[in-house]
């Protein structure tokens, strides 16, 4: 599925990360709801206020692959998740440390990762001698 082709998708992912200062409120529970329609594959983690994906990969390399093309958006966004890597494996959290929850910045990250063309991703490492 090519989940830049989601309608809903479109609305964030040509967005731009902001700024926001520390007297702003994060999304309420109503905002996000609405929101999360546009990123399905992303899950509100309420216990921890997160934004989160797992994504799974065939090897490490292709994980590292992953991470590296993801860290290209959120250096371009200046909006920084926190991952968990492992083998086949990486865990995305998104939330806004400014506000101390999640907001649309989590969103605009969360869709333009979504659009990562993951056919392209290295599948597997060439052995260097």
């Amino acid at each position: 599925m090519n989940l830049a082709s989601n309608k809903g998708i479109n609305k964030v992912i040509n967005k731009q990360c902001r700024i926001y200062s520390t007297k702003e409120a994060p999304l309420d529970e109503s905002e996000i709801e609405q929101l999360i329609k546009q990123t399905p594959t992303w899950r509100f983690a309420s216990n921890e206020n997160l934004l989160v994906r797992t994504f799974d990969f065939r090897n490490y390399y292709q994980t590292i692959d992953f991470v590296n093309h993801l860290a290209d958006i959120c250096h371009e966004q200046d909006h920084h998740p926190e991952l968990k890597i492992s083998y086949q494996r990486c865990e995305v959290a998104f939330n806004t440390h400014t506000v101390n929850g999640v907001t649309e910045n989590d969103f605009i990250c969360a869709a333009k990762i979504d659009a990562i063309n993951f056919t392209n991703l290295e599948k597997e490492k060439k052995s260097v001698k």
